[in-house]
């Protein structure tokens, strides 16, 4: 389809972007609210980019973190490692975004569970990073559940390719943080595509804040292809997020958006705002 007089879409530079717009994608969905407009909207060469948490809530990843009791360890972490020495020391030391030192120094006591299943799931490494764990998202998610990065986003990425039936390129991206030092790639994250050294958790972050930023972190794709493109569609498709009035990026914002509590967002307070899992990324 070429005619886009009549389609969402804005302009990025020299390509478009079209956002797929839907309703909250719920657990043990299938994913047909984005593969069926990909189908009709979609041409050979273009770019498929989709946000982990739909994937990841699709798959049931899920984890209900009221269901957990905070260790000594977790309690020390929150409060005396991450409100205090990541939100007034080594935050500011090292200038990482106001935003997240902000945030940092008004964590909610329920950051108490939230460490706990991040230290007994993925361990030290990743629970010492003061924010934005293993991926772990906390603010797409009902209630108390957080939801896990996607199994296996390579082979997602695939067979939605396969679901297309075209010639496109699907990836699967997280908004976390991919770094850069002498030309090599990392991120904290647990997981990311070939050319990106992955699992480096609360050692990759501090690290990557003497680093370059390079932007939000491909997870998986459909395609082989070099990680200074897949970088750029990833930023692309974030550019497109950031504009949104929806985008709830961080569990501060999610009352903004939605005007309730972290721990009361409901499945249908979800489901009243309109989402746009991935946009579609085309070559002007």
């Amino acid at each position: 389809m070429s005619n886009l007089e009549n389609i969402k879409h804005v302009t990025n530079g020299e390509y478009i972007v079209i956002p797929i717009e839907t309703g909250y994608i719920k657990p043990n969905d299938d994913l047909s609210a984005i593969t069926e407009p990909a189908k009709e909207l979609m041409q050979d060469g273009d770019y498929l980019v989709i946000a982990e948490t739909p994937i990841s809530v699709s798959q049931n990843r899920l984890v209900d973190e009221s269901k957990y009791t905070p260790s000594l360890s977790a309690k020390f972490l929150t409060t005396v490692w991450s409100k205090y020495l990541w939100g007034y020391v080594f935050g500011p030391l090292l200038g990482i975004k106001e935003r997240t030192i902000k945030n940092l120094r008004k964590l909610p006591k329920e950051t108490n569970a939230h460490k706990e299943v991040v230290l007994q799931l993925y361990g030290w490494k990743h629970a010492l990073k003061p924010a934005s764990e293993a991926g772990i998202d906390l603010s797409n998610a009902p209630g108390t559940f957080v939801s896990l990065l996607p199994e296996n986003p390579e082979k997602v990425a695939k067979e939605i390719k396969a679901e297309i039936g075209k010639d496109v390129c699907v990836m699967i991206i997280d908004t976390d943080a991919t770094y850069m030092k002498n030309g090599k790639y990392f991120t904290g994250l647990p997981i990311a595509i070939e050319g990106i050294d992955a699992d480096n958790g609360f050692f990759g972050y501090v690290k990557g804040q003497l680093c370059e930023n390079m932007g939000s972190t491909p997870l998986g794709c459909s395609e082989k292809m070099s990680v200074e493109h897949a970088l750029k569609m990833a930023n692309i498709a974030e550019d497109y997020q950031k504009s949104l009035s929806t985008e709830m990026k961080t569990i501060h914002s999610v009352k903004a958006v939605l005007g309730t509590e972290i721990d009361e967002v409901t499945v249908e307070a979800l489901d009243s705002i309109t989402h746009t899992p991935a946009v579609i990324i085309r070559k002007r």
